[in-house]
């Protein structure tokens, strides 16, 4: 009972949290700007441009949703696109009212629609995002190639400095847990709390494994790219909406993709703040690279965040909301 009460106190502190981070770095994002200049950006832009980018992000969400179902489908369980569809959405809405709240909200609804069980399609959602992270990869190796130089002077906008050190002790310890995880885990069964861990993450790794037995690799592989197209012109096309950014090239459009992921990374209250600060690093360090203004680079960067992440929101909140009574119709008791 006590746990009950305490979950929304831990939610509420969670969202708070959140609230702030997205507060802070909105702060800082504004900081030394001049706001007005933003404002004319926003009024002057071409909005059909961004209705187009609309369409390949609702796009997104219809390749996403197939494509879980090819992961599941090895597991035994062929559920039908639009409970797909619906479960994602609905996990994306809750993504915006607690940060990572989403992957098991997403699971919990697939459940209550399709009885396929949370730590399997939770480990198929943790195989989705080590393939998201993949294809980031891929753009960024892109981006390397083509924009070397807007890389190197986002890395030095940012002020962000990795420490080797704690990364490399970070993997260690990771590798360690998994190891001491397969060879004692059959010990700890003995206590239930503790095994009904292990099977739950016996389930997510079962789901991690479901890659291995695709029926369809190729339609897997098609849809994962169509996913990541859908992403790219969603971003991309919001460029030919500002006259400034209007000649942006599609190298252009790879770093953008690029630094905005790393934006939406931060767990700030629906990448409010965090996404603004990553475009106005982003678009002063391409404006250098082009040997332009760098203040008229970070006023753009933020106009081109202003009219972007309201759009992802919308979109969030319009598929999340009419998953609400989607799944409730669906619902097997």
């Amino acid at each position: 009972m006590e746990e009950k009460k305490s979950s929304p106190f831990k939610n509420a502190i969670t969202v708070l949290v959140s609230v702030a981070i997205a507060g802070v770095f909105l702060w800082v994002a504004l900081r030394g700007l001049d706001v007005e200049k933003i404002e004319q950006s926003l009024k002057k832009a071409n909005y059909l441009w961004v209705a187009f980018a609309a369409v390949f992000g609702v796009s997104a969400y219809i390749f996403r949703a197939v494509r879980w179902n090819l992961l599941l489908e090895p597991m035994g369980h062929k559920i039908s696109t639009s409970n797909s569809l619906w479960s994602i959405s609905f996990g994306y809405l809750m993504n915006l009212t607690i940060p990572r709240s989403g992957e098991l909200a997403r699971s919990t609804a697939l459940y209550g629609v399709e009885k396929v069980p949370v730590d399997k399609s939770f480990g198929t959602i943790i195989l989705e995002r080590v393939v998201d992270l993949f294809c980031m990869m891929i753009f960024l190796g892109l981006t390397l190639i083509f924009k070397f130089n807007a890389i190197k002077s986002f890395y030095d906008n940012s002020g962000f400095q990795p420490n080797p050190a704690f990364i490399i002790t970070v993997i260690a310890a990771g590798l360690i847990g998994l190891f001491l995880f397969f060879k004692f885990k059959e010990r700890f069964r003995r206590f239930s709390i503790i095994s009904k861990i292990i099977d739950f993450i016996d389930g997510i790794f079962e789901g991690l494994k479901s890659i291995l037995n695709l029926r369809q690799k190729g339609k897997f592989i098609l849809l994962t790219a169509g996913i990541w197209v859908c992403y790219f012109f969603a971003s991309y096309l919001v460029c030919f909406s500002l006259p400034e950014t209007s000649d942006f090239t599609l190298a252009d459009g790879c770093f953008i993709l690029v630094i905005g992921t790393l934006g939406m990374i931060i767990p700030a209250s629906g990448g409010i703040g965090a996404f603004n600060l990553a475009m106005k690093f982003g678009f002063t360090a391409l404006f250098i690279s082009m040997g332009k203004d760098a203040a008229e680079g970070g006023e753009l960067g933020l106009a081109y965040s202003f009219i972007t992440l309201p759009l992802q929101i919308i979109i969030m909140l319009v598929m999340g909301l009419i998953s609400i009574p989607m799944l409730a119709k669906n619902r097997k008791i």
